[in-house]
Order: C-alpha cells, then sequence, then structure tokens
C-alpha cells in the first residue's frame, strides 16, 4: 500500500508496536470463534499481557502513558486487521479508562475523585480489570436513556436493559450512561458497576451477522444497588450538551478506526489472490532465452479495480488521520475538552460525522471488491474474507449517528442551526 498512517507521539508508537504483535496470533483465532459466537478469551489476555489494555493507564501507575486520539486510532485499525471483534471491544474498555486517566489528572493526590480513579488504573495495569461501556437501549437514544438510577439511603438503585454491551461475557466492570433525577433536574449520568454486583444480569443473546467474537449481549439492571461515588453527574437529560457531545465524540472517533482495519486486510488479501505478473529470478542468461509471453498477465479489470480500492483506501486513511490530528489539538487547546464551547462541541461531532460517513462506506465497498477480485472462493465461509465482508457492514450501524441521519446533523452544523437534540 502507497499510503500508511504512522503514530505522532512515542507512547502510541510502543502502543501500535505491541498491537501490531498481536495481528497474526488474532488472525489465527479469529474465525474459530466467529463459527462459534464466542468471545475469545486468548486475545484479551494477550492484550492485557503486553500493555495494550492499559495504554490510557499512566506510566507511573503501571501503563503506557497513551494520551493522543489519532495513535488511539490507529491502534485500534491494527487490532482490526486480526480481528475487528476483539478491536472494537477494546475500544470500548481503552475509552472507560482514557476517562479514568483523565479524572486521575484533574484531581489533587488524596481527594476522592483522584484515590478512586487512581484504584481502577492500578487494577487495569494489573490486568485485573476489563470495563465494558455501553450507551445503547432499545427504542430510545443516546441523549435520552431510559435506564434510571434513583437514590436510596445507601446510594443508588439502578434498573433498565442496555443493548450491545460489548466485551461483557470477560469483563469485570460495566459503564453506563444513565439517568437520575435530582432537586437540581433531569441528567444524564455515568455509572461504574463491577459486574458481580447483585442485580447485574447477562441476558446472553448476542447472536448477529457479523462481529460475532465481539461477546455484544444485553446486561439488565435489577434493582441494583451502587454506592454513591460508582456515579457521575454529566449533563442534561434529553439534549446536547457541551459533555455529551465531546464525551460521544472522544468515545466513538477509534471505533471507526477498526473498520478501516478490516478494509486494510481484505484489501491486502485480494492483491495476494492475484497471479503476479512479474516472472522468477534468473540469470541474464535465461532472461535473453525466455520468452516475454511467458509472464502472466492480470485482465485489466483487475487493474482498475485495485487501483480504485487503494483511491478508496487511502482517503479514509487521509480522512481518519485528519480527525485524529484534529481531536488532539482540541484537546490540547480546550484543556481536555473541559473549557470546550457548546458550538465547538457540535463542530467536533460534525466533522467526526464527516470521518465516519466516508470511512464506513468506503470500507464496506473496499470489502466487497476484494471478494468480486478473489471469486467465489471469497463466498465461502473457511476464506476469511467473508467474515470481513460480514464484520464491516456493523460500521453504519454504531450511533451517533445512522447514515439515515447523519446528513441532516452535519448540513444543520454547517449553516449554524446546531441541533438542542
Amino acid at each position: 500500500m502507497s499510503y500508511r498512517i504512522l503514530p505522532t507521539t512515542p507512547e502510541g508508537a510502543r502502543v501500535i508496536a505491541a498491537a501490531t504483535d498481536l495481528i497474526e496470533p488474532f488472525q489465527a483465532r479469529a474465525d474459530a470463534a466467529d463459527r462459534a459466537n464466542e468471545i475469545c478469551t486468548d486475545n484479551y489476555a494477550d492484550m492485557q499481557r503486553t500493555g495494550v489494555a492499559a495504554a490510557f493507564v499512566p506510566e507511573e501507575l503501571g501503563g503506557m502513558g497513551l494520551r493522543s486520539m489519532h495513535d488511539w486510532i490507529l491502534t485500534i485499525a491494527t487490532l482490526a486487521k486480526g480481528d475487528g471483534s476483539a478491536a472494537i471491544a477494546i475500544s470500548m474498555h481503552l475509552s472507560a479508562t482514557r476517562g479514568l486517566a483523565a479524572i486521575y489528572r484533574a484531581n489533587e493526590p488524596g481527594t476522592a475523585p483522584h484515590v478512586r480513579a487512581k484504584a481502577f488504573l492500578e487494577a487495569v495495569a494489573n490486568g485485573e480489570m476489563l470495563i465494558c461501556s455501553t450507551t445503547t437501549e432499545r427504542g430510545t437514544d443516546n441523549l435520552h436513556p431510559l435506564s434510571e438510577a434513583v437514590r436510596h439511603e445507601d446510594g443508588w438503585r439502578l434498573n433498565g436493559t442496555k443493548n450491545f454491551v460489548t466485551m461483557s461475557p470477560l469483563a469485570t466492570h460495566v459503564a453506563a450512561n444513565v439517568r437520575m433525577r435530582d432537586e437540581t433536574g433531569d441528567h444524564i449520568a455515568n455509572v461504574l458497576v463491577a459486574m458481580n454486583t447483585e442485580g447485574v444480569v447477562q441476558l446472553g443473546d448476542w447472536d448477529a451477522l457479523g462481529m460475532r467474537a465481539s461477546g455484544s449481549q444485553s446486561i439488565q439492571f435489577e434493582d441494583c444497588e451502587i454506592p454513591h461515588d460508582a456515579l457521575r453527574k454529566l449533563a442534561p437529560w434529553g439534549q446536547w450538551s457541551t459533555p455529551i457531545l465531546v464525551n460521544r465524540t472522544l468515545a466513538n472517533v477509534p471505533l471507526v478506526g477498526a473498520f478501516l482495519g478490516i478494509a486494510e486486510t481484505a484489501f491486502q488479501y485480494a492483491i495476494d489472490a492475484q497471479p503476479t505478473s512479474k516472472p522468477p529470478a534468473q540469470s541474464p542468461a535465461q532472461s535473453r532465452a525466455q520468452s516475454p509471453a511467458l509472464t502472466v498477465k492480470s485482465p485489466s479489470g483487475v487493474h482498475h479495480a485495485v487501483a480504485e480500492m487503494e483511491i478508496m483506501l487511502a482517503t479514509a486513511q487521509s480522512i481518519l488521520a485528519r480527525m485524529g490530528a484534529r481531536l488532539d489539538d482540541f484537546m490540547a487547546a480546550t484543556n481536555g475538552g473541559t473549557t470546550a464551547t457548546y458550538e465547538q462541541g457540535h463542530e467536533l461531532m460534525k466533522d467526526y460525522q464527516s470521518a465516519k460517513w466516508v470511512a464506513n462506506r468506503h470500507a464496506i465497498d473496499i470489502v466487497s471488491l476484494a471478494m468480486d477480485l478473489c471469486g467465489g472462493g471469497g463466498y465461502t465461509a473457511r476464506n476469511p474474507l467473508s467474515r470481513l465482508y460480514r464484520d464491516v457492514r456493523a460500521g453504519p450501524f454504531m450511533q451517533p449517528y445512522s447514515p439515515i441521519d447523519a446528513r441532516e446533523y452535519m448540513g444543520k452544523v454547517l449553516l449554524g442551526e446546531y441541533p438542542a437534540a
């Protein structure tokens, strides 16, 4: 491939190098996990062993100290070359740990938020904690969570059902956006709950077209009691706000990287499947004696197809690299997003929607063309392309926004009509 995204920070380079070493073992396990419709435990043990799972944990706590959003995107794209299911799952864990690292750095040592975040981050670094994250519920959207935490004398009582809780069969904790109401109003809040808490029920209902090894089952909370400090108020319920705009963008952009990684792998499969036009190495005398007509030549349609794939791949790579740089600049200019304005939050979300639109659509088209180039063999279950074809189709469904809604949102922001909900 003529274009590559490269890490921009030393910490990112270390994490991406560790992720690169996992591509081959992930590929070797991917088909079996897909067929079994089960999460592959070895993949997560590898990510904990190599430090990938502790990428955002500060170095003084035993992690890799990653901060760059650009390099997080590239990490997920790299892992997805091995297994898209593992890539999207660990990205959700990394989203939660990035948030914990931000809390750890923003609060004075000895304060309750600092102490709590430090304990969690150390557990992540020691391989004792994996966090699955979810915002999705059936029949509503990210701004209107129906799962609700109600205050009681010992903390909070949580009820509701969350869908697409990726990696939950292996997770030690689940982070979720929920509704909470108090004397100041109606709010979206984040809760972090241990999976072994009484009332946390894993429904075991994951059976999808693709990403079958992601463990994206539903989780039900049934009168689940959690302590006061397990809940953090974020923003008003039912409307866009700066914290929600920033947090949803930061959490979701790296997921798009997974579909780029899938497309890169499919492209390479297609290239490797074509007969080479280069004759084997020969001595000068042999070269003079052999007719050039004996070299293998590809049909012109193949040339056109691989060129089209290259253009689409370079376009997707470029827009995600640009988005990663944009996010890093934004975080530096707004103190990690804390000083961003409402308008800046929408502009950031709009740029994310543009990158998501381009990368997802091109990734789907690249995998489809790869199957065309590989012929009927690519359609068989034993060919990895058939799994990639199913996995890559998950990209457009990830909220916010779906392709049905994204253009309306982007158009409003571009005209300064910032949506309230």
